[in-house]
């Protein structure tokens, strides 16, 4: 996977050299590459900013030095225009007003060859850059939730953390992404480790019981029951194809309703 990364801050992204990231790097796994925004400006401030039009508070990016960049990264990988080409990448743009980023998203964005990042700052990108991309390649604004951040670059640290973690080769034991949080749509059940009993807290005894199948259902009770109460909006989104009988059943023996308009057995 090839991304790209356009900022006025691109030493922000020195964590990528670390841990998995920075492996699956010097692997040749994924191959990030870096951008300074300011390196297409034209004057003496190298100025990215202007005020926006209409008034209000805040500084508005400018178009000039994004097109100049989004041009010059996007020549030759445009496949809508050269033929033989290798697909144009996905622009994506952190933006409060994007779509929920999820984990079905990361799984989209992994399966993508190419991912080029815009980083906006203050106001956000004059949004004509965003309209004149989306006729040349993919353009998706992304939240990572209701609130605001100064700037994307954390934003593109926290989702490539979730994209390059599914890229395949990525992590030793790929059988672990199927029994973590959101995999199925839950919540992951408590982990624990030795000792058995740390500070007066013992490990729950079915988890040093060797029996594999009460554990699998101790471990799918528990996903259900930290769901239900820390995330109830995620147990309404369950179909037939995550939630049972038993699941349901046990939910409600616990105290909590679950809509099921479709269960499977």
């Amino acid at each position: 996977m090839k991304i790209d990364i356009v900022s006025i801050f691109p030493d922000y992204f020195a964590p990528l050299e670390l841990s998995l990231i920075g492996r699956s790097h010097a692997a040749g796994l994924i191959d990030v590459r870096l951008h300074d925004l300011r390196d297409w400006t034209h004057d003496l401030h190298r100025t990215v900013d202007d005020t926006p039009y209409g008034g209000g508070p805040g500084m508005v990016m400018r178009p000039e030095p994004w097109g100049e960049a989004l041009d010059h990264l996007l020549a030759g990988m445009d496949d809508s225009t050269v033929p033989g080409a290798p697909a144009s990448p996905r622009l994506i743009v952190p933006s409060p007003a994007g779509v929920p980023f999820s984990q079905s998203l990361a799984a989209e964005l992994a399966a993508e060859s190419r991912l080029l990042f815009a980083c906006g700052r203050y106001e956000g990108i004059d949004q004509r850059v965003l309209e004149h991309y989306a006729a040349r390649t993919r353009v998706t604004e992304v939240s990572l939730g209701d609130y605001v951040l100064f700037g994307g670059e954390v934003a593109v640290l926290v989702m490539l953390e979730a994209v390059i973690r599914l890229v395949p080769g990525v992590l030793g034991n790929a059988d672990s992404l199927a029994e973590e949080s959101h995999a199925d749509g839950l919540l992951e059940a408590p982990m624990y480790t030795k000792p058995a009993r740390w500070r007066e807290l013992a490990t729950p005894d079915v988890l040093r019981s060797g029996d594999h199948g009460r554990i699998a259902q101790w471990r799918r009770e528990q996903s259900l029951l930290r769901t239900a109460q820390r995330r109830p909006d995620l147990l309404a989104r369950q179909g037939p194809s995550t939630l049972t009988k038993q699941d349901i059943a046990f939910l409600a023996e616990a105290g909590f309703q679950v809509p099921a308009p479709d269960v499977a057995e």
